[in-house]
């Protein structure tokens, strides 16, 4: 993925609990372009594969069980800077350390139903839209 691009998931605390539309209204009011978008669940398998980065951690088992626990939206975003400027958008993980008006301090419930996933990096960005996306798929 190129560096002007990054990855987010809605998670399914937010799905559940309708903030679908005022999410994505926050990114694209955020200066991002939306060039992938899909409604989807992972299972708990895929979950695994895709945090195996944390797979060392506590909280892992928990993260992988939480988000197959329900349908997700996946989009790649694309705005000069993504990743930082998405990370900045999004806020701290956990909300209570979020600044105002970020989409974490608005939506999220705790620091681990926190709403929205973010890529940390141009690197991860690429790994993680190809995990949910094909070529074909991204506009």
């Amino acid at each position: 993925m190129r560096s002007d691009r990054t990855f987010t998931m809605i998670k399914p605390d937010a799905v559940a609990n309708g903030y679908i539309g005022e999410i994505l209204a926050a990114i694209t009011r955020g200066g991002f372009r939306i060039a992938a978008l899909k409604y989807t669940q992972i299972s708990k398998q895929q979950a695994e594969v895709f945090y195996e980065v944390h797979k060392d951690r506590p909280f892992y088992a928990e993260l992988t069980e939480f988000m197959s626990s329900g349908p997700i939206i996946a989009a790649i975003l694309e705005k000069e800077n993504a990743v930082a400027d998405f990370r900045k958008l999004i806020g701290a993980t956990n909300p209570a350390e979020a600044e105002e008006g970020t989409i974490r301090k608005q939506f999220a419930e705790s620091m681990s139903k926190n709403a929205v996933h973010g890529s940390d990096s141009d690197e991860n960005a690429c790994i993680e839209g190809a995990f949910h996306f094909s070529g074909c798929e991204i506009f």
